[in-house]
């Protein structure tokens, strides 16, 4: 009886111990217990760069959509993702200045943002909540974005996946986009685990449109520095009120003796279409100014102002000379999003903590504060440098800022205006997640029509912020606040042009994706540019890619200058850009093509209602929109640049694939040859006719779907490694029940 008992309790405890191991994988979420970064079903998916995809939009009420756009409202809609159905999903428009961009250009080509979860927060597509379709505006070449996202998770940055999917409306052609993965769950999930940390986006919110960036813009506040004429104001009054730009300098006086004529060439110029209201005097161009202002989006206007010429700050030392709006002269921004340390008070980081992505508490606001001091005390040089190891994860923000400062993105944290970026935190340590890279390639701020781009190609490395002193963007002046992390800085850029430019892997890649799109390039009815436009963009990026290239090399082994005063010293060296046409790659002023101006200066029509139908034998037949799978080599046995590739000519520079496979260093892939690669299904036909046949017949809306039922990919939350160790406990649990029951009865 008692040796009955002992293996009792001793069933019974490994019974248990199963049960609360079960317990353990099933909600290891819930009782703290994290899992690290983890493949996502949807990489493979929708994110399989490889491919041109497949996405058709079932709506009800397109037309009636696209008059609402601007509202950025949600509605239903179904998708079909390569011939799979995606039943009632969110659908709006998305964009802050692109959206009024948009309007301006008399063009319905809105970026937008699907939420799979928008109706159900079960549901996701293969584990993905949120994505977006940019609409690729202000890009002639349609590979900003994806040239900067591919580099940056090539170098070991968290980046969003991208890829390129052409849209149909209800099986009628709309356009040529890129799928960008959302920064939000499903990311923090895929980059950092199920235990991830917080996320912020931060932004002014009193600069230009867009949800949640304040469109309500106050003239009187912005000429008082943004200041209520209340003396009690707050800390979060200051900073979510626009900052006087200028100091002694203002709009105003800049623009006072200008003809209104002037004025509205210059804005026509950059495609914008401005509202002024009846009562304004229109000969005098103070208050068409202040009109213009107060009644437009004050980003898109004063970019469009300063890129013309007609604005600048003489206070300025910047390479930008960009218009200043946040305290010290350090651009359009405020010292919060600059992610500098103002006080302890929480609602002095009103652009951080109000666009937090994740839910924050006032614990995780204080962390942040605390993490933002001390990097501001290391740049001050109060502290020291070997700090920084505490409150930034130090080789990844160097790798970000690598491949940030070799696109040379003025619209951005290191730019003019700061934001575009998301900040994420995670036990005080922080990281950089790039985002809107559309005016990168000098385009934010480059030269106009016969200016070339050599001062953007030859950006310097070690002056990498283009307005305002660098010590007022302390998540970059870390970096060269010891010689130490500066040293590591060049070391990691020597690796990035080694392994993208060096190698020719970057040659390779891009004309690789080049060949990808351009059969759908040409017939997107839709397109901001002409297909001409198109063909010159890529090829004015690639020479500007190579030519950034080979100065930087310069500049890393001393033969150009790496400083902004260095180089006014002794321009003698610089790499040659002056036959590049900045405006080719498209840009703040974005002339010709399908939907833009027209040669008369007119703004051309709007594609709205001019879908054609898919057409079965169109140029997607004609090419193959599969490649085969790329990756940059491995850093060993990587040749030098030669001589003759390093001081080409934008005329010498190799300007195909072809020409180039021949002289590639072993070990890097080849493209396929069209007639050897076998073409997925053309975007010219529908994607998957039955499916599409059904969810036009039901009508969005009216799936009436169940949990479990027919989503593609659907995650429940559990994955099947769990299941497997649900299956394996429970068969212990059952295997041990009938061994008591027989010892029992033996």
């Amino acid at each position: 009886m008692i040796k009955s008992r002992r293996i009792d309790a001793i069933c019974c405890a490994i019974l248990a111990v199963v049960l609360i191991v079960t317990c353990l994988f099933i909600n290891g979420d819930a009782l703290g217990i994290t899992a690290s970064a983890r493949e996502m079903g949807y990489e493979s998916k929708l994110f399989d760069s490889t491919k041109v995809h497949t996405l058709d939009i079932v709506i009800d009420d397109w037309d009636g959509f696209l008059e609402t756009c601007t509202n950025e409202e949600y509605t239903v809609a179904d998708l079909v993702i390569d011939g799979e159905s995606v039943q009632n999903v969110g659908l709006r428009a998305k964009g802050n200045t692109s959206l009024t961009s948009v309007a301006s250009y008399g063009n319905d080509r809105y970026s937008f943002k699907i939420e799979v979860d928008h109706y159900d927060s079960g549901k996701n597509y293969y584990g993905l909540d949120k994505f977006c379709l940019n609409n690729i505006i202000q890009d002639n070449t349609y590979l900003k974005d994806y040239l900067v996202y591919t580099m940056m998770a090539d170098m070991g940055v968290a980046s969003p996946l991208c890829s390129f999917v052409y849209i149909t409306v209800n099986g009628e052609d709309w356009g040529l986009y890129l799928a960008v993965e959302s920064v939000e769950e499903s990311f923090l999930t895929r980059n950092y685990g199920t235990g991830y940390g917080e996320l912020y986006k931060p932004d002014s919110m009193s600069m230009g449109g867009g949800r949640g960036n304040g469109q309500n813009f106050d003239m009187e506040e912005m000429l008082t520095g943004g200041q209520p004429d209340d003396d009690q104001n707050t800390a979060s009054d200051r900073t979510q009120q626009p900052q006087n730009p200028f100091g002694t300098t203002d709009i105003l006086s800049q623009l006072a003796d200008l003809s209104v004529d002037d004025i509205l060439n210059a804005l026509e110029s950059a495609g914008l279409d401005v509202s002024i209201p009846d009562t304004v005097n229109q000969t005098n161009a103070e208050e068409v100014v202040e009109a213009i202002l107060e009644n437009n989006d004050m980003r898109e206007v004063l970019k469009a102002f300063q890129q013309s010429g007609l604005l600048s700050n003489s206070e300025s030392t910047g390479k930008g000379n960009f218009v200043q709006m946040g305290k010290g002269g350090g651009g359009m921004s405020s010292e919060d999003t600059m992610l500098q340390y103002i006080d302890d008070d929480p609602d002095s980081y009103s652009n951080i903590f109000s666009s937090a992505k994740t839910d924050t508490t006032e614990t995780d606001e204080q962390r942040l504060i605390a993490s933002l001091k001390t990097l501001s005390e290391i740049v001050d040089g109060t502290v020291d440098p070997a700090q920084a190891a505490d409150v930034v994860d130090i080789e990844t923000v160097i790798r970000y800022f690598v491949v940030h400062d070799f696109v040379c993105n003025g619209d951005s944290y290191t730019g003019s205006i700061v934001h575009n970026y998301y900040l994420y935190e995670e036990d005080g340590v922080m990281e950089m997640i790039p985002w809107d890279y559309n005016l990168a390639f000098g385009r934010f701020s480059g030269g106009g029509m016969g200016s070339g781009l050599t001062s953007e190609v030859n950006s310097p490395i070690d002056s990498p912020v283009s307005s305002g002193d660098i010590s007022e963007r302390p998540m970059i002046a870390w970096i060269f606040s010891s010689e130490e992390y500066t040293e590591l800085y060049h070391q990691i850029y020597a690796e990035f042009i080694e392994k993208w430019f060096d190698s020719g892997y970057f040659e390779q890649l891009f004309d690789q994706t080049v060949s990808l799109i351009s059969p759908y390039v040409e017939k997107d009815p839709t397109a901001f540019c002409s297909y001409d436009e198109f063909t010159e963009g890529v090829e004015t990026l690639r020479q500007f890619c190579l030519l950034r290239a080979e100065s930087v090399s310069g500049q890393l082994d001393g033969t150009i200058p790496s400083t902004e005063d260095g180089q006014n010293q002794d321009s003698s060296s610089l790499i040659d850009a002056s036959l590049l046409d900045a405006n080719a790659m498209g840009g703040q002023s974005m002339g010709g093509g399908r939907g833009g101006m027209d040669n008369a200066g007119e703004m051309a029509p709007g594609n709205r209602g001019n879908m054609t139908q898919p057409d079965a034998g169109t140029a997607a037949n004609e090419t193959d929109n599969s490649v085969a799978a790329m990756a940059p080599p491995d850093d060993e046995n990587i040749p030098e640049r030669t001589d003759a590739t390093a001081s080409a000519t934008p005329q010498q520079q190799p300007s195909s694939s072809d020409e180039q496979s021949e002289e590639l260093p072993d070990g890097v892939p080849e493209v396929p040859d069209s007639e050897d690669a076998q073409p997925e299904e053309s975007p010219a036909d529908p994607p998957d006719g039955t499916a599409l046949q059904a969810d036009m017949t039901a009508g969005p809306g009216n799936r009436d779907m169940q949990p479990g039922d027919g989503m593609p990919g659907q995650d429940p939350g559990t994955n099947s490694f769990q299941w497997v160790w649900v299956i394996i406990c429970g068969g212990i649990l059952l295997v041990g029940i009938a061994g008591v029951k027989l010892y029992r009865r033996w």
